[in-house]
């Protein structure tokens, strides 16, 4: 559960093309030693997009998206029913804290405490699983097992809190009414909430990019929405698996995402028999036809910086010429205090 970390970096690898499908996730943070950071912090998401927030120091949960706000015309209680909830589930925490460190012998410091939970829907074939993991100090300490009804301690330290709540029947019973129905229904509602931002495609541009000629080429897509997308490289038509290295999907500042293929393609094999292709669902495929031409390399950079360089300096020196013999035709004009003057100097250089 390497993902719970104390700053959560929801970073997404390149895999399936699978649209139909939609996630909710809940992340609580609880802290114990961090100064000038809230002792305990609730994020939710759905469809890797935050959609609330809630911490110790405001006290208070908040949308994240203004669609999120069309909650309270079918639940007009439910900020405030989600600030309570996390303002009970704080004392909670700062208790199991408290107990992890009885368990792991330790005293001062920094702990942090974390737990994910959520749901995933396949809007197509309507089926649902649910996740339920926590963790200590970045390392994972205990999970439940919707299909086999458990919990699984990852550390020794939580084989006791194991026993417990497997002997649990009701709160096994809860879970699994949550996870197969309640958290499936509410990731149906946020969906429909959010559809016209959640459920939008759009297409990227695609380069071809190469540092030197002995270097891997590949092919960048940047700009589509959502993340669940492919990027291939093809060979007479068929996906090719060895000599390709898939870069992550990583976000944007615009809110949309970008990935990248490396292929490592011999420059004496004939190209032509090369494409890279972009899917994402319910796009057309985006393919592009390995073409040296259309390769932009920094070769190619380093040949045309010091031609632009050097025109630029070449101006520079006819301007500088021109402007001397404008200053030794025009020296004697001009009033000696303009240029002494504090108040003419700050306009003829002003500071930036």
């Amino acid at each position: 559960m390497r993902t719970l970390v104390f700053v959560l970096l929801l970073g997404t690898g390149l895999h399936g093309a699978a649209a139909v499908t939609h996630s909710m996730k809940y992340f609580y943070t609880a802290s114990s030693g961090v100064p000038n950071f809230p002792e305990f912090v609730t994020v939710g998401m759905v469809d890797d997009v935050q959609i609330d927030h809630y911490d110790s120091k405001t006290k208070r949960a908040e949308p994240k998206q203004d669609w999120m706000n069309r909650v309270t015309a079918d639940d007009p209680q439910y900020w405030e029913r989600e600030t309570q909830i996390s303002s009970d589930t704080h004392q909670l925490y700062k208790s199991n804290i408290e107990v992890a460190k009885q368990r792991f012998n330790q005293t001062g410091g920094v702990h942090i405490y974390q737990k994910i939970y959520g749901c995933e829907w396949d809007d197509e074939t309507g089926e649902v699983n649910g996740f339920m993991q926590w963790g200590y100090d970045g390392e994972d300490f205990m999970s439940f097992d919707l299909k086999t009804e458990t919990f699984i301690a990852a550390k020794q330290q939580a084989v006791i809190t194991k026993h417990k709540r497997d002997e649990n029947k009701a709160e096994i019973a809860q879970k699994k009414q949550y996870f197969t129905w309640i958290c499936p229904e509410w990731l149906k509602k946020y969906v429909d909430y959010g559809r016209t931002s959640l459920l939008r495609t759009e297409r990227p541009s695609v380069s071809l990019l190469q540092k030197t000629p002995s270097s891997p080429v590949s092919c960048h897509a940047s700009g589509f929405y959502p993340d669940r997308a492919t990027l291939i490289w093809r060979k007479d038509g068929e996906e090719l698996h060895e000599d390709v290295e898939l870069g992550e999907i990583l976000p944007n500042h615009d809110g949309t995402f970008q990935a990248s293929a490396d292929l490592k393609a011999s420059a004496s094999e004939d190209w032509g028999k090369y494409e890279c292709v972009f899917q994402l669902s319910g796009v057309e495929d985006i393919v592009t036809k390995l073409d040296k031409a259309a390769i932009r390399s920094n070769e190619k950079n380093s040949v045309v910086i010091p031609i632009i360089v050097a025109v630029v300096v070449l101006a520079l020196v006819v301007v500088a010429a021109l402007g001397f013999v404008v200053y030794r035709k025009n020296k004697d004009k001009w009033p000696p205090s303009s240029v002494i003057n504090p108040e003419v100097m700050e306009q003829l250089n002003p500071r930036a």
